[in-house]
């Protein structure tokens, strides 16, 4: 088995992991101001958050190009590849999952799966790390696919953020308009469900949501081996706060700092925060 893998920009991985030659990531365009950018070609996340700040309108982002994918899945037939996973941006908050099944018949010298990750950045990214890793060790297709199927079903992502209104008006969130212009008296706690973002408790302070944040994570974390990550939008003093208090609570491993892509930042808005619960298989 030759085994490639695909996501898409929104996904979060370590720099040094981007470079493998069986990784293919599809770039998502951010516009801001009618100027289209690619973070990491011609747009820093910096630059971002500078031209996002003094942008009169909320970004914009598109799908991958789906023309793209199909180019690649003939050029990995042409490589000899023979197994395709594709790990994108969840299809609850993006259409490019269900667009692109149709592809699987398209190309069938290759074996293919797009299952729905439900989920996007570092929890999608240690997904990506994990089936290449399988690939490598030889496990077989469908135990991957099983393997993946376990971290997709028990990860769990929860996020704060100052301002809903990046995820209402970019259509992102499905129950939160009536919070808006509320967010004086609660700090509503986000979550992933079904791969949609939707309000799942309201809290009255910042403080109490981060003190429920955690008993959260201790409740999803219960039945096993998990890697944590704390992702921020540009908010690296609260995510380091977080983390000390993860620390003291116990989460002496498997824990992790990270930030939000340009890509998921533009929907959350800078300031935001999340911890993502994933399964160590």
């Amino acid at each position: 088995m030759k085994l490639a893998v695909i996501t898409d920009s929104s996904v979060y991985l370590p720099q040094d992991f981007v470079q493998r030659e069986d990784l293919f990531i599809l770039d998502i365009d951010i516009t801001i101001d009618g100027k289209t950018y690619i973070e990491g070609k011609n747009l820093s996340l910096n630059e971002f958050y500078t031209k996002m700040a003094a942008s009169k309108e909320l970004p914009k982002t598109s799908q991958p190009n789906l023309a793209e994918l199909d180019d690649l899945l003939t050029n990995l037939e042409e490589e000899a590849y023979t197994h395709v996973i594709g790990l994108f941006l969840s299809g609850g908050i993006s259409g490019f999952h269900q667009n692109i099944q149709y592809l699987i018949a398209e190309h069938d010298k290759l074996e293919i799966a797009f299952p729905d990750t439900k989920i996007t950045s570092s929890p999608m990214g240690l997904m990506v790390m994990e089936a290449l890793k399988w690939g490598r060790e030889e496990i077989a297709f469908e135990q991957i696919l099983v393997n993946l199927q376990v971290m997709i079903d028990k990860t769990n992502a929860f996020i704060m953020v100052d301002d809903l209104n990046h995820l209402v008006k970019g259509g992102r969130l499905s129950n939160g308009s009536a919070l808006l212009g509320n967010l004086l008296s609660i700090k509503p706690i986000l979550y992933f469900t079904n791969g949609r973002i939707e309000v799942f408790e309201k809290v009255r302070t910042e403080k109490k949501a981060i003190k429920r944040l955690i008993s959260i994570i201790d409740e999803v974390t219960a039945d096993g081996s998990y890697m944590v990550y704390i992702i921020h939008a540009n908010a690296r003093g609260k995510a380091e706060d977080l983390q000390k208090r993860l620390v003291d609570h116990g989460y002496t491993k498997n824990l992790a700092i990270v930030p939000f892509n340009g890509v998921i930042a533009t929907h959350l808005g800078e300031g935001a925060i999340a911890l993502g619960a994933i399964p160590i298989i």
